[in-house]
């Protein structure tokens, strides 16, 4: 052990008469551990928050949407040449209108009416894994019967409808007739599935019917987009970019990013702010690393004169109370690390803190911690009880000896 290591670490675990100076040491290891524990756990929070909220969005919604600017030619020679492009690994058509749905006995409730292939479906969203009850194959139903649908599980439970029920459904498109604009009756559909993606927006308001079942409803002769999957996710701004000058002008590349682009920012806003926020119970903690060494240093006046007096050089006792105001930092940065490491996998496995999902999409906040995020709060926290060692340390370097041994 060097000579600074050794007497730094008498200083900190020997008896002192100024026991108030040990007791601002010991505040100042608990306030950076408070302050390092509530970084990761603020941390791990929104961490949680973004990347459950990212998967149920990319897996209730497609990767890219890309529509076509004018008349569209062939869906089946669109769908393959989309197919194709590097990284998408599905395609599938897609028709959207807003309307109501009524059942026998409830209420009319707004819904998003989907038209989608039940066989295309599944490549690019999680529909296919997301039934509660039914199937989508069960859409395919014999050209005699009542067309099928598959609602949400909460638009379900408002509408107390189930598999087996009928269902109305009415949209904006107005029906012509030989004396002008009609008014359009209700459609009736059969509840052939319920599905639950966990996102509330889709299980409270969208509706899934087969494509020519929705240019019945929609009055329309064509799908509106096609929707994409890509093999990994986070790529879809770059292909978005890529495919959007491959096709020209005629084409418009959406990828999901930019369609929650405000959620996003928010999340991302707020993340920053909480950090920032929580950040200054560290400073705080490093401002008491400097009273106590400041203090120890006023302490310590006649043991620094006699070091020098011995020989020690003004460097030497320099890093003598930056190895303690250190071992102060690391000792609080090391316990707090551990506890929010421990308090976030503790709520997050247990789900500690429950959510109404009707406002905030989730049923409980998560907790997920990212090694990145635990290595920059360490050593942001090691840094700033480093800086927080300089000026006591350079006031007990610049101690005149005489000038201290005269004052005993």
């Amino acid at each position: 052990m060097s000579f600074e290591l050794f007497v730094a670490r008498r200083y900190l675990v020997a008896r002192r008469r100024q026991a108030f100076i040990s007791l601002i040491s010991f505040v100042s290891v608990l306030g950076v551990g408070v302050g390092v524990m509530a970084l990761i756990v603020a941390l791990a929070l929104m961490t949680g928050v973004q990347s459950e909220l990212r998967d149920r969005i990319v897996g209730a919604t497609a990767h890219l949407q890309v529509f076509r600017i004018g008349a569209r030619t062939d869906v089946g020679e669109e769908l393959r040449m989309l197919r194709a492009y590097p990284g998408v690994v599905g395609a599938a058509p897609v028709i959207l209108e807003q309307g109501l749905m009524g059942s026998r006995g409830g209420s009319w409730e707004p819904m998003t009416l989907k038209g989608i292939d039940p066989a295309l479906e599944p490549q690019v969203t999680d529909l296919g894994t997301s039934m509660v009850s039914g199937s989508i194959d069960a859409l395919r139903r014999p050209d005699d019967q009542t067309s099928g649908v598959i609602i949400g599980a909460d638009l379900a439970d408002r509408l107390e409808v189930k598999v087996g029920d009928d269902v109305s459904v009415l949209t904006p498109a107005v029906a012509m007739t030989p004396f002008g604009p009609g008014v359009q009756n209700p459609s009736l559909l059969h509840v052939v599935g319920i599905f639950h993606l966990g996102f509330y927006q889709f299980d409270a308001g969208y509706v899934f019917v087969t494509l020519p079942t929705a240019e019945r409803l929609a009055d329309k002769d064509g799908p509106d987009f096609i929707q994409l999957r890509l093999a990994h996710f986070e790529q879809a701004p770059a292909i978005k970019a890529k495919m959007q000058t491959t096709l020209g002008p005629s084409y418009l590349v959406q990828d999901w990013t930019e369609l929650n682009k405000e959620l996003y920012s928010a999340l991302s806003l707020e993340k920053l702010a909480i950090s920032l926020t929580i950040g200054l119970i560290v400073m705080v903690a490093a401002l008491n690393i400097v009273a106590s060494l400041v203090l120890l240093v006023m302490e310590k006046s006649p043991d620094i004169a006699i070091l020098r007096t011995m020989g020690a050089s003004a460097g030497a006792i320099r890093r003598v109370f930056v190895y303690q105001g250190l071992a102060i930092g690391l000792t609080g940065t090391i316990a707090g690390a551990v506890l929010g490491l421990a308090a976030s996998f503790v709520a997050d496995r247990y789900r500690l803190i429950p959510l109404n999902a009707d406002v905030y999409q989730i049923s409980y906040l998560p907790f997920r911690v990212m090694p990145m995020d635990v290595v920059t709060v360490i050593v942001s926290s090691v840094a700033v009880c480093y800086l927080a060692t300089i000026y006591p340390s350079r006031r007990a370097g610049a101690l005149d000896p005489a000038e201290a041994l005269r004052n005993l």
